[in-house]
């Protein structure tokens, strides 16, 4: 189990980053295993990046609903993490390929992507701790990730 082992060690210290906005240490986890774990064909692929993510991000759904393409707002989020507990961070997570992370933190904003928390017209809302903005993106051409972190919200003032 050693290597199942570490994987949910490394998992559990993405999110601790990503919470703590600690980008450099995303950048760090997300390059390793981007470089360790994509097959050379298909490294530069959107679809592969999502599995990186997902592989990343493992240890979240320990305390987490992890939803991808969920619509939202007025889009569809790539990934959207539902904490399971109403006060702990909510997080939406946009990936870009070959743009900036100040780009997919306006696509978040822009769309309204965080409505999706605040529940359906008669529903009690999903969430009221922080909701974070949390941006990944990568260059086809450097091979480098970049990374953003966002407080978008104290959960109250959800529009």
């Amino acid at each position: 189990m050693g290597y199942v082992y570490n994987l949910a060690k490394k998992s559990e210290q993405m999110l601790q980053a990503t919470k703590n906005g600690d980008t450099k240490r995303m950048k760090e986890i997300l390059q390793f295993a981007h470089d360790t774990e994509a097959p050379v064909l298909a490294y530069n692929n959107e679809v592969e990046l999502s599995s990186i993510i997902n592989l990343c991000y493992l240890s979240a759904r320990n305390r987490y609903w992890v939803e991808r393409e969920e619509k939202a707002g007025k889009g569809f989020v790539d990934f959207i993490f539902y904490s399971k507990q109403k006060n702990e961070d909510g997080m939406i997570l946009e990936l870009k390929v070959d743009s900036t992370p100040e780009d997919a933190i306006a696509q978040i904003k822009e769309k309204n992507y965080a409505l999706c928390f605040k529940g359906k017209l008669g529903e009690e809302p999903r969430h009221t701790g922080r909701i974070l903005a949390v941006d990944i993106s990568y260059s086809k051409r450097t091979k480098q990730h970049r990374c953003k972190v966002e407080i978008l919200d104290n959960g109250d003032n959800i529009n």
